[in-house]
């Protein structure tokens, strides 16, 4: 599908919804359009990436903050708001410009109500497969983290659903904070003979043995297909490295390439590659490898309406990412003739659960999971009067909310947050429950922590964490958003070179001093043997005492440079 055809057929999806009467175009009858989605070619694939364990149906906030730098100025992903629009030719005030924008968000949200859960997403599977004979569904990573019940069962909530789902493939990142032990248990225990993980960049330390599967594959109306895997690259950096003692990740350029040549020799006439790297990754993988047809990709959260089509010395490549928390489903269809790619079509669909009928067998599957749990995930903490979201490449209101937390229990003058993308949203007015507060927190490595941290260090750890996410060479961002902070305000030149990015570091409006020692909170160490209150602890007992939550502000750096950026709300 070129540009012109995609706005065609988009302008003419939203006439359909723009009734007269506003209540039509937004009721279920008329959201449903959006997924009349006929079927083209003979190769189909459907991709979900970055649930994050959302079973069921969530509010999700998009980012207002999405900087690009360098080659990515002013390019997808790194657009938000109306240049969003624009770029994708997409109108505000529909049920797309909600699901792919913060737009007015709390608006949105109570029109077109929550987005995704997989009982949801399942009737959408089993609607478009039925349009599809033999296509594949992919399953991005991201998938066994991120709620409480996921954390609880040790992944096995999601792994059964996605089994239900009838995943063929997927790949992964948090699914290794699990552990090695209970990622091969799950791969060669409920995988076997149903589901393929596949990674081709995940090695053992010792000999260079490949762990998994680099690809698969499977032939589709007669043609055949190879997916490829790449896991998250930088998995032993971001996470911690003694959960998987034995392995190595990386990007692995030449294996990846190595591992499409022999795909291609045994036949494959469709090389797709299911990626975990970030999409400003891809696009820069896409330009240096050959013989992909498309890079189905996930890690960074980016819900793009349609592919960016990259140049290389194979032809093309498209490159796309499919969101997160099961708020969309991505559908390519090729159209192969003559062992080649001819044509294709891509959309990807929000799940609005306003609009798809529950899955009956999913939804007994999730209700069962959720069952010796609920007790402890309905548990009223306190309601909160602000939208709490958490996305995007600074502080999000949940953030706040988790930093003054810290600050406050701990004693600490400044607290920092990881840079997490998952996370539901709360609308004002919301009570915050328990099972709220796991989906901001529910890893395997929760400990809260206070240490004494001298001035020259606080700088050093932001201006690190601020090269990860803007250095100009996407095969040097780390993955993640910028650390959160609080109790300190700082400014920040995202364009500016390593170790020369933050500035004017200030503490109650006196500037942080190098050799001075502070007291900083923060949680989710990586070291092995940590310790520490897990933050959930500390955080809903903060909750608790307060009854409702207004936050002061928001507390952001301030931006230097951005002038006339697209990844910053107009």
């Amino acid at each position: 599908m070129q540009r012109r055809e995609f706005l065609s057929v988009m302008a003419a999806a939203a006439a359909a919804l723009a009734q007269s009467d506003p209540a039509l175009a937004r009721s279920p009858r008329a959201m449903r359009r959006l997924y009349d989605v006929p079927r083209h070619g003979n190769v189909h694939l459907l991709h979900f990436t970055d649930s994050h364990a959302q079973l069921l149906p969530i509010h999700f906030r998009e980012p207002s903050v999405n900087i690009g730098v360098g080659e990515a100025l002013n390019r997808a992903p790194h657009v938000v708001g109306k240049a969003f629009l624009e770029s994708f030719g997409l109108r505000a005030g529909t049920p797309e410009a909600h699901a792919f924008t913060c737009l007015d968000f709390v608006g949105g949200a109570r029109e077109y109500g929550k987005v995704g859960g997989f009982a949801h997403l399942a009737t959408l599977v089993k609607q478009l497969r039925d349009s599809r004979p033999g296509a594949l569904l992919l399953d991005g990573g991201d998938t066994w983290q991120g709620s409480g019940t996921a954390l609880w069962t040790n992944g096995q909530d999601m792994v059964d659903a996605c089994k239900l789902l009838g995943v063929d493939v997927m790949t992964g990142h948090w699914e290794f904070t699990l552990g090695a032990e209970r990622v091969q248990e799950i791969i060669s225990r409920d995988f076997a003979g149903k589901v393929e993980f596949v990674a081709q960049n995940v090695n053992t330390r010792d000999f260079g043995d490949q762990v998994f599967k680099p690809y698969v594959i499977r032939e589709m109306n007669g043609v055949p297909v190879a997916i490829l895997g790449q896991a998250f690259p930088y998995t032993p950096i971001a996470n911690p490295a003694w959960m998987v003692p034995d392995w190595s990740f990386g990007i692995q350029e030449e294996a990846m390439q190595v591992a499409i040549d022999a795909a291609r020799a045994e036949g494959a006439q469709v090389v797709v590659l299911l990626s975990h790297n970030g999409m400003d990754v891809d696009l820069k993988l896409a330009s240096r490898v050959r013989g992909l047809d498309a890079i189905l990709g996930g890690h960074t959260h980016d819900g793009m309406p349609m592919p960016t089509r990259v140049r290389n010395a194979g032809g093309e490549t498209l490159v796309t990412n499919a969101g997160s928390n099961g708020k969309f489903l991505g559908v390519l269809d090729f159209d192969v003739r003559n062992g080649k790619v001819a044509s294709w079509k891509y959309r990807l669909l929000p799940v609005f659960a306003n609009a798809l009928a529950a899955d009956r067998d999913m939804q007994k599957l999730i209700d069962d999971v959720r069952a010796p749990y609920l007790a402890r995930l309905d548990e009223p903490l306190a309601r909160t009067d602000e939208l709490l979201y958490r996305r995007g490449n600074f502080n999000g209101s949940f953030d706040q909310l988790i930093l003054d937390a810290m600050l406050e229990v701990k004693g600490a003058q400044v607290a920092l947050s990881p840079g997490f993308r998952w996370g539901t949203s709360l609308l004002p007015g919301d009570t915050i429950r328990m099972e709220h507060l796991m989906d901001q927190t529910a890893i395997t490595y929760p400990h809260s922590t206070l240490t004494d941290m001298k001035g020259s260090m606080l700088k050093t750890v932001l201006e690190d964490v601020a090269d990860n996410l803007f250095n100009a060479d996407p095969y040097y961002q780390q993955g993640g958003d910028m650390v959160r902070v609080g109790g300190m305000d700082y400014s920040i030149d995202p364009n500016a070179t390593m170790g020369n990015r933050i500035r004017d570091m200030r503490i109650g409006g006196v500037a942080v001093e190098a050799d001075k020692t502070y007291r900083v909170a923060g949680w989710a160490p990586v070291a092995e043997g940590a310790q520490g209150e897990p933050i959930w602890d500390v955080v809903a007992g903060w909750l608790r005492d307060r009854k409702t939550v207004s936050l002061k502000q928001v507390q952001q750096p301030k931006l230097i440079g951005v002038d006339g950026n697209a990844g910053l709300l107009g």
